[in-house]
């Protein structure tokens, strides 16, 4: 056994976590050392994520590790992407981290536009129009706050935030810079002439960094804090890209579905494709591991069932929703990536009508509105396949599933069979596979990418599912 530790923080919106990793037998090991809540909260009239109390919960699982006894040789946090902090010239910040759930950026993308029009803006940055991107934050704030500029001196991305915290050092990390819709995707720098137009204030953007850059030591009060030293190292902060890290194939051409809350199906493109057809079909290039592109689509994924499952039958497990769900055979579908689901006063409710206002079978249970939503998720899977494959002109035999939506079995065979493509699922826990796997790579355990998902497919059960013939 190889006694050198690698820590992934991995923050979800609900909630984070710190995996410890280690080799054993040329095998990824994991180890859960400590869970904490996250969720918005509201103040001052704005939903805001409380960074100070996340970075307070990263230090104290940071002791857990001291106290078993595994102190890590390195460290990397991933989060979702979007929201940033704003720091003044004494590093003080300048207002809450503002979560990107929030209703401040409601029409501002119309001021946006009287600067860039959304064409040329998807043309220079190839990334899909989302009202809560950093680009639309930001017009937000010069609208709305407008003395936060002048005060500003750096922008940081929550986990450059929360790697300033442990380090002192500010570094921006490039799949998270991506998400702004402010990069370049041919440089891989700010586009400074675009944010210049936007009047925003250039010092704010820092250097970015790509995955596997080292940030720096801990500060020395963090260190007495946690128990000891260790580098910070970049993974690919945005969480959806260190997913995508841990697709375990060896395959160039290959689909994946990063399957949680959302479901995020995609190739990687070596160029980006910013062409108004791309555009026309809400396709996003977003940085990935080694200047990659995760070229995808925002799918609305298990949401829908998680709000169901809240609603009805709180006891229940996913494994049984899907069970029940698997005997029925209702062959209602409904449109899941309509607006109307994504944040519905009653998930179930919205489902039913949906049904009903298009004269199809209205479920009365558990099993009928899960089989609804996952024969729709199956449908919308097989659609976005056909897309892909035109706007690639490739063809793909496989599709990994990766993330916790890798569990859902039914849905699983009901993909492979509405696609006709072979699925491998797993690994579940892939965010902080794809975390330690860039942290490793960094320290010269893995060789590369490649070599990383060879390993990450021999360390974890990978389920293989075929489509009826």
């Amino acid at each position: 056994m190889d006694n050198r530790y690698y820590l992934a923080v991995d923050i979800g919106a609900s909630s984070g976590r710190h995996i410890l990793s280690h080799m054993e037998n040329g095998k990824i090991i994991l180890e859960e050392v400590y869970r904490f809540h996250n969720g918005m909260t509201e103040k001052d009239g704005h939903k805001i994520w409380d960074v100070d109390r996340l970075f307070e919960e990263i230090l104290t699982g940071m002791k857990k590790c001291s106290e078993i006894g595994k102190m890590p040789y390195s460290i990397g946090i991933d989060t979702w992407a979007v929201d940033f902090v704003l720091l003044d010239n004494d590093d003080r910040k300048i207002m809450d981290a503002v979560a990107y759930r929030d209703d401040r950026t409601a029409g501002i993308d119309k001021k946006v536009y009287e600067v860039i029009s959304e064409d040329e803006l998807y043309a220079r940055t190839g990334i899909q129009k989302q009202n809560f991107n950093t680009i639309y934050q930001l017009m937000a704030v010069k609208s709305q706050e407008p003395d936060a500029f002048e005060k500003a001196k750096s922008m940081l991305m929550i986990p450059d935030y929360l790697n300033f915290l442990l380090t002192g050092e500010k570094v921006q990390e490039y799949t998270n810079a991506t998400t702004t819709q402010l990069v370049n995707p041919v440089t891989k720098d700010w586009d400074y002439e675009l944010i210049d137009r936007l009047g925003y204030p250039k010092d704010i953007f820092g250097e970015i960094k790509n995955p596997g850059s080292e940030v720096g030591k801990l500060r020395s009060e963090v260190s007495r804090k946690v128990g000891f030293d260790c580098k910070v190292i970049l993974p690919a902060t945005h969480d959806t890209a260190s997913a995508v890290m841990a697709v375990p194939t060896q395959k160039d051409d290959t689909l994946y579905i990063s399957s949680g809350t959302w479901s995020l199906m995609g190739t990687e493109l070596v160029s980006a494709d910013c062409s108004s057809l791309s555009m026309e079909h809400n396709l996003t290039n977003e940085g990935g591991y080694d200047y990659r592109f995760r070229y995808l689509k925002n799918i609305m994924g298990l949401w829908m069932i998680q709000s169901v499952r809240k609603e009805i039958v709180p006891d229940m497990s996913f494994g049984q929703i899907c069970e029940l769900a698997s005997k029925e055979q209702i062959k209602s579908i409904v449109d899941v990536n309509d607006n109307r689901f994504l944040a519905p006063l009653n998930m179930t409710e919205e489902v039913k009508r949906a049904c009903a206002e298009s004269g199809q079978q209205v479920p009365d249970s558990i099993a009928q509105i899960a089989a609804v939503i996952y024969n729709s998720l199956a449908e919308c899977y097989a659609s976005t396949v056909k897309e892909i494959e035109g706007l690639t002109h490739k063809n793909y035999e496989y599709i990994h599933i990766v993330g916790g939506g890798a569990n859902a079995g039914y849905l699983n065979e009901l993909t492979a069979n509405e696609t006709r493509k072979t699925v491998y699922a797993g690994p579940t826990e892939a965010t902080a596979i794809g975390n330690i796997a860039s942290q490793m790579i960094a320290d010269g355990k893995l060789k590369d990418l490649k070599d990383a998902r060879r390993c990450i497919f021999d360390s974890f059960e990978i389920k293989e599912y075929n489509p009826d013939l």
